[in-house]
């Protein structure tokens, strides 16, 4: 829940498929950094547990290179059983086994990868090798997972440069602890540079904060997607001027659109200071949003 959805484009997935392959075609390259990873990890004492990790930064990576693989194991499964393991340790068994999946758990707990909602169906699909792009889904998990597939079909691609480059990723790995560190701060920090965020995702991830992991997913499903669903197509870059508008309405102050995220973490902490529950805020905010969106 504190990732946008799967966005990345053509451009940005050629870029890293071109990195592996020349990292993997030049001994010379040792490594090839990817940037960071930051997560929070799963309760202390339940790394047995389905609880995953949940995380903070680095989610359109680790997807890309989820497909990457994906893809490269519905390719092996193609050749003769001789030629299916190009480099130790991948083979599609491993693969899928090491990177893919969970083959001991269950439901989710099965795959190594969950993501938001409106990619979570298309990324099991993915892992599934069932039919994708069905379903009239927009999800850019299958425009890309599909790209991939085209690579790996090209005859020149050299599936022994692919394993190699895989093998020389290398991520700074950032471990939070729950109850410790502050994730959203966190969150804050990592993307204060680049694409500048949304309001609409810093306002998800500071209503949706440390939260047991159970009531992060209930209120994420039951209230703030359908509420981002509203938010699609023509309307999808009006957020902004919701929140705008909901804050004057519940203040009666008009926030500057520079200080939305702020003026509305104001008015949470005065809510939840007189009793509101997050569950409350997050179903008033929704209910708002439709009102908004049939007004338009």
């Amino acid at each position: 829940i504190y990732q946008r959805v799967y966005s990345w484009e053509a451009p940005e997935c050629e870029r890293l498929w071109d990195d592996i392959v020349q990292a993997g075609r030049h001994d010379n390259i040792g490594g090839h950094f990817t940037g960071s990873i930051v997560y929070v990890e799963k309760e202390q004492g339940t790394r047995t547990s389905a609880e995953p990790d949940l995380i903070i930064d680095g989610q359109q990576r680790v997807t890309t290179v989820t497909l990457i693989l994906a893809a490269l194991t519905a390719r092996l499964d193609q050749l003769p059983e001789s030629e299916r393991q190009p480099v130790d340790g991948f083979a599609p068994n491993k693969i899928r086994g090491h990177y893919l999946t969970n083959p001991m758990e269950d439901d989710e707990g099965f795959f190594k990868l969950v993501l938001s909602q409106g990619d979570k169906d298309a990324l099991k699909a993915v892992i599934r090798r069932n039919p994708v792009g069905t379903g009239g889904t927009t999800s850019r998990v299958y425009t890309n997972y599909a790209l991939f597939e085209s690579k790996f079909a090209d005859p020149t691609t050299d599936l022994v440069s692919v394993c190699l480059g895989l093998k020389k990723l290398i991520v700074v790995d950032v471990k939070l602890t729950r109850g410790v560190d502050n994730p959203q701060l966190v969150f804050e920090a990592m993307n204060s540079t680049g694409k500048k965020l949304s309001q609409a995702d810093l306002i998800r991830n500071f209503v949706l904060t440390d939260l047991p992991q159970a009531e992060q997913v209930r209120l994420y499903e039951g209230f703030w997607y359908p509420m981002e669903r509203e938010f699609t197509g023509v309307h999808e870059a009006r957020f902004d001027e919701f929140v705008r508008h909901f804050l004057t309405v519940k203040t009666g102050s008009i926030p500057r659109l520079d200080d939305i995220y702020d003026a509305f973490k104001e008015y949470a902490y005065e809510m939840l200071g007189v009793g509101t529950s997050r569950e409350d805020l997050v179903s008033d905010l929704a209910q708002h949003a439709r009102w908004f969106v049939a007004m338009a």
